[in-house]
C-alpha cells in the first residue's frame, strides 16, 4: 500500500484495524508535505505513530515515480482546499487551482508505474462533484476519464458517517478504482449499475444505502482536453449523484440514501470525564455573552470594508450548547483556541458551565485512537482533526476490498 498526503495517518489507521492480525495491507511508502511550512507537524506526528520506515517528507511532485515501490492499493485524500465548502464560489477553482493539481501528481504514478496498482481508495469533500463553478461537474467527469483511460473502473459515493453509525455528522466523497482483471473490474460487468452501487460492490456492502431515484447513464468518452474545455458549460446542476460508477468511459449515477438501523453514536458518549477537562477548555462567564452572539440569528447592517458598502447581513442561528444527544457537526480546522467562534462546538454537561472540545475528544469523534496527535500544540491538534477522515469508513471499505480479493 502507498499513502499520499498522508496527514497524520487516517488512511492507515483504518486499513491496519481492516488487516486484524493478518496486516493484509503493509505500507511501503508514504507521504506527507505541507508547503511553505517551516515545521512539518503531521510528517512529525505521522513518523511518531508509525515510525519513518517508508516515509518520505518531501513534495510528491519531486519524487521519481521509480522511487516508490510497487504496491497493489494507492490510497489518499489529495488536498482539497480549492474546492472545499470553506472556500468561498469565487475562490474555487477546482482542478486548476495550487493544491488542486496535485490530483495529477496520482496519475503520474499510475501512469509511469510499470506495475501499476490494481486498486484505488481517495476521499475529499463532497464539492468535487460539482467543481468548479462555470462548469458544474468538470473535475470529477476528468478525473474518471483520465482513470478510464489508464485501465481503470471507479466508482464514488458521498458519505455521510453519521449516518452509518459513526460519532460525526461528517459529508465526503469516497472513490474506489479498480483495474482491468481484479476480480471486482470483472463483476461490475456482470452487474447493473445500480445493484453493483447498492447490493453487490464492496462500497454497497461496507456502507449499505439504497436507490433515491433512478440513475442516468452519459458519456464521457472524449479527449481529456475536449472534456476539460466543454464538460458542464452553460449548465446549473452538476449530474453526478451522490452516487455512481465509470466503466469504459460510461457513467451511471443517481441519488442514494443510507441504511442503518442501529443507535446512533452521540457527542456525548465521546467526551472525557469533566476531571480530566483541563480549566482552560471551559469558557469564562463574561465571554458568553459574545459566544451566544456568534451563535445566533443575526440581521443586521454591515459595511464592506473594501468598497465601503452597506449591506444586509444575515445567518440563521445554530446549536448552543450543541447536542449531547445525537452526532456532532462537521469538525472544521478552526476548532483550536479559546477565541469565540460561530463554528466551534461548545458543550454544557452540567447544565452550568459551557467549554470547547478536548483534542481527545476530536480525535474521537474521527475514530482516532486518543492521544493520537499528541506531541503538538492543542490549536495544531484541532486543524489535523479537521483535515482528517472518519477512520471508521476507511476500515469498512478496507474489509471489503479484502474479502473480494484478500491478496492487497
Amino acid at each position: 500500500m502507498a499513502e499520499l498526503f498522508a496527514g497524520v495517518g487516517g488512511f492507515r489507521l483504518g486499513l491496519e484495524r481492516a488487516s486484524g492480525s493478518d496486516a493484509a495491507y503493509q505500507v511501503v511508502f508514504s507521504n506527507q508535505w505541507e508547503p511553505g511550512k517551516r515545521v512539518q507537524h503531521a510528517s512529525n506526528i505521522y513518523v511518531s505513530r508509525f515510525g519513518n520506515e517508508h516515509h518520505v517528507n518531501t513534495d510528491i511532485a519531486t519524487v521519481p515515480t521509480r522511487a516508490i515501490p510497487d504496491h497493489d492499493l494507492l490510497v489518499g485524500g489529495f488536498p482539497c482546499q480549492d474546492y472545499s465548502v470553506a472556500s468561498t464560489l469565487r475562490n474555487s477553482k477546482g482542478l486548476v487551482g495550487k493544491k488542486g493539481v496535485l490530483w495529477w501528481q496520482i496519475h503520474r504514478i499510475l501512469k509511469e508505474k510499470e506495475r501499476p496498482p490494481k486498486y484505488l481508495l481517495l476521499e475529499n469533500v463532497d464539492r468535487l462533484l460539482s467543481s468548479p463553478v462555470a462548469q458544474r461537474g468538470r473535475d470529477l467527469a476528468v478525473m474518471l476519464r483520465s482513470l478510464d483511460l489508464l485501465g481503470y473502473a471507479v466508482e464514488w459515493r458521498v458519505v455521510n458517517a453519521a449516518e452509518h453509525g459513526m460519532p460525526q455528522r461528517r459529508r465526503r466523497v469516497f472513490i474506489v478504482g479498480y483495474r482491468k482483471g481484479t476480480p471486482e473490474h470483472k463483476a461490475i460487468k456482470r452487474s447493473t449499475p445500480s445493484d453493483w452501487c447498492t447490493v453487490d460492490g464492496p462500497m454497497a456492502i461496507a456502507l449499505p444505502c439504497k436507490t433515491d431515484g433512478g440513475f442516468v447513464q452519459f458519456s464521457i468518452e472524449q479527449d481529456l482536453e475536449v472534456l476539460s474545455n466543454e464538460f458542464g458549460q452553460r449548465k446549473g446542476t452538476s449530474p453526478f449523484g451522490n452516487t455512481g460508477i465509470m466503466i469504459g468511459g460510461q457513467v451511471f449515477t443517481g441519488r442514494t440514501k443510507a441504511v442503518h438501523d442501529g443507535e446512533p453514536v452521540t457527542l456525548g458518549s465521546v467526551l472525557q470525564p469533566e476531571k480530566d477537562v483541563p480549566e482552560e477548555f471551559y469558557i469564562k462567564r463574561g465571554e458568553l455573552k459574545q459566544w451566544k452572539y456568534l451563535k445566533g440569528a443575526k440581521k443586521e447592517a454591515r459595511v464592506s470594508q473594501g468598497s465601503g458598502h452597506t449591506y444586509a447581513y444575515s445567518e440563521g442561528a445554530m446549536s448552543f450548547p450543541d447536542p449531547l444527544d445525537r452526532p456532532s457537526r462537521t469538525i472544521i480546522t478552526g476548532e483550536g483556541g479559546r477565541a469565540a467562534s460561530r463554528f466551534k462546538h461548545v458543550v454544557c454537561v452540567d447544565g452550568k458551565r459551557y467549554r470547547r472540545l478536548t483534542p481527545v475528544e476530536l480525535e474521537r469523534l474521527n475514530m482516532f485512537p486518543d492521544d493520537h496527535t499528541a506531541g503538538v500544540s492543542d490549536t495544531w491538534r484541532a486543524f489535523f482533526m479537521g483535515n482528517a477522515l472518519v477512520v471508521g469508513i476507511v476500515e469498512r471499505i478496507g474489509r471489503e476490498l479484502l474479502r473480494w480479493s484478500p491478496e492487497r
